[in-house]
């Protein structure tokens, strides 16, 4: 049986450190890394190229290789090209 931390869920453990997670909407985005690598983990981000830009700079100072996206109608294409174009791999 698995170890198990609250209730009866069992303990997850992590596959890719390098590895960050984003919600895409179209006035805001959430986004998480790995909690190793900073204190806020989760972060708020606005829509803007400003913005994506300034996402695009956290991931990299945290050692994010891809990033996770999930997302509805088109507000994923700017993300996906700032991303890619900072060096990480967006799925």
């Amino acid at each position: 049986m698995p170890k198990t931390t609250t209730g009866d869920r069992p303990e997850l453990k992590p596959v890719n450190f390098g590895a960050a997670a984003i919600d895409i909407g179209s006035k805001m985005h959430m986004a998480t890394v790995n909690s190793a690598c900073t204190d806020m983990p989760v972060r708020t981000s606005g829509t803007f190229t400003q913005d994506l830009h300034d996402l695009a700079d956290s991931f990299k100072a945290c050692g994010v290789t891809s990033v996770a996206m999930e997302s509805t109608g088109i507000y994923w294409i700017p993300a996906y090209r700032s991303w890619n174009s900072a060096g990480s791999r967006s799925f």
